[in-house]
């Protein structure tokens, strides 16, 4: 019995021997801290990650959470660069411009060498300078970026951005857009710019609208055909901005810039339900915001079938919508017809290095003071949304992107003697200022 157990003892000893020697040499041809799956459980593990990734790129605005879990070093560095920055309020909106571009990334100058505009009156325009600037050091804008004649389409600028949009707590952009081959007077598409500011806006939480602007030719038909490119490219976009309206429905937020360019009769085809040629209630549906400049635009606005109006001007008095003593009015008028009311204000107002005999619409911006009256008119109306005329419409010098001192032969203002991130921090403040309002009004 004793030399039964011996043997079997040796025989045990040697089959576990055996198994090591195997393991080691299967370990040995197999490469490098590699799991050793079967085919079968290689496909379900790619199957399965390709099925996260595809519902996290086609989820919603609003199941995107906020603090989605940490997955990389990159993603940690993130998330604390994130934390050091105010919760967005998707209830303020920006005007943002991607037309700008130079030599290393555009091969040219792209808007900052802006044509000086002439005045319409012959006369007149013969006592100002015509001509082009030639940046970098002269630029078409009385102030001058902290980013230098950058191009929309460096990435490295589009962040800088998104971190200023986030210092601000500015929740939503909206873009100014035009349709695929098509520009502004001045410049080149943006719409292949579209994909990356989307991703980059996403990465820092900010939603991105659409700011559809007068390109040529437009009505009622090929808004219709704009309008769906739109929403089949970039709807399902996490950065994609819907709002849901009183009837629960979720749906995009378009801004029509000179909307009056085009007739009530014809806005009526497309945005009233009655006519046969519609977008309402298809898949395209959407939220429409018209520009206000006059006050029988209101009644235009309201036959057309829109959904709410815009005032975009940052000159206080340059228009009936703009003058902001007009908004508690204006907002009356939305409410007794379910209108969304939306004002714009702005830091300040200065065009003269691209209209240079435009003194007369210069809104001096005193030191923040100008913007922040600008800010409390908007809060008294108790509006929907408040818009920022603007985040980058440097010709206009309506931007609050940070600015710097720049001597040399243009003469440029500047923000002094506050910080390059003054009008970001008045943002902040007053998106902070707004969000509680909002809940007071609600409660």
């Amino acid at each position: 019995m004793a030399r039964f157990r011996l043997k079997s003892c040796v025989t045990l000893v040697s089959l576990a021997l055996l198994l090591v020697i195997i393991t080691l040499v299967l370990k040995a041809l197999a490469p490098e801290d590699s799991p050793i799956d079967s085919p079968a459980e290689v496909k379900i593990n790619l199957r399965q990650a390709a099925f996260q990734n595809q519902r996290d790129f086609n989820k919603r605005p609003e199941e995107t959470k906020m603090s989605d879990p940490v997955e990389s070093d990159m993603d940690t560095e993130l998330q604390s660069t994130l934390r050091k920055f105010p919760p967005p309020n998707y209830y303020l909106h920006a005007f943002y411009y991607v037309w700008y571009g130079n030599p290393t990334f555009d091969g040219k100058y792209i808007h900052w060498d802006h044509p000086q505009l002439p005045h319409w009156d012959a006369k007149v325009a013969q006592e100002y300078p015509q001509g082009r600037h030639k940046p970098p050091d002269d630029i078409g804008a009385n102030y001058y970026p902290s980013l230098g004649a950058y191009s929309s389409r460096d990435p490295s600028v589009l962040d800088a951005h998104m971190q200023q949009l986030r210092t601000a707590a500015i929740g939503v952009i909206a873009v100014s857009w035009y349709p695929p081959s098509t520009n502004d007077d001045n410049g080149e598409p943006v719409d292949e710019i579209m994909p990356s500011l989307l991703d980059m806006a996403h990465k820092y939480h900010i939603k991105v609208a659409f700011h559809i602007e007068p390109y040529k030719g437009r009505d009622e038909v090929n808004m219709f055909t704009n309008v769906k490119y739109i929403i089949d490219k970039y709807g399902d976009h996490p950065a994609f901005f819907k709002y849901r309206t009183n009837a629960g429905k979720l749906l995009p937020l378009f801004y029509v810039y000179d909307s009056y360019l085009m007739n009530s009769e014809q806005w009526a085809k497309l945005l009233k339900h009655t006519d046969s040629s519609s977008i309402r209630d298809t898949p395209y549906d959407a939220i429409f915001i018209a520009l206000l400049v006059e006050e029988k635009h209101k009644r235009e606005i309201l036959t057309a079938g829109f959904d709410g109006l815009y005032t975009y001007f940052a000159t206080n008095g340059f228009t009936y919508g703009s003058t902001q003593r007009n908004w508690a009015s204006i907002k009356a008028f939305c409410d007794d017809n379910d209108l969304i009311f939306i004002p714009s204000v702005g830091p300040g107002y200065i065009d003269t290095s691209v209209r240079p005999w435009n003194f007369k619409n210069t809104r001096n911006r005193i030191n923040g003071k100008y913007y922040e009256t600008s800010l409390s008119a908007a809060l008294e109306s108790r509006p929907d949304f408040i818009s920022i005329t603007s985040f980058n419409e440097w010709h206009e010098g309506t931007q609050i992107e940070t600015a710097i001192p720049k001597t040399g032969q243009t003469v440029y203002l500047d923000y002094l003697p506050n910080k390059p991130t003054i009008y970001l921090e008045i943002t902040r403040k007053w998106a902070a200022i707004f969000g509680g309002e909002r809940q007071r009004w609600q409660d």
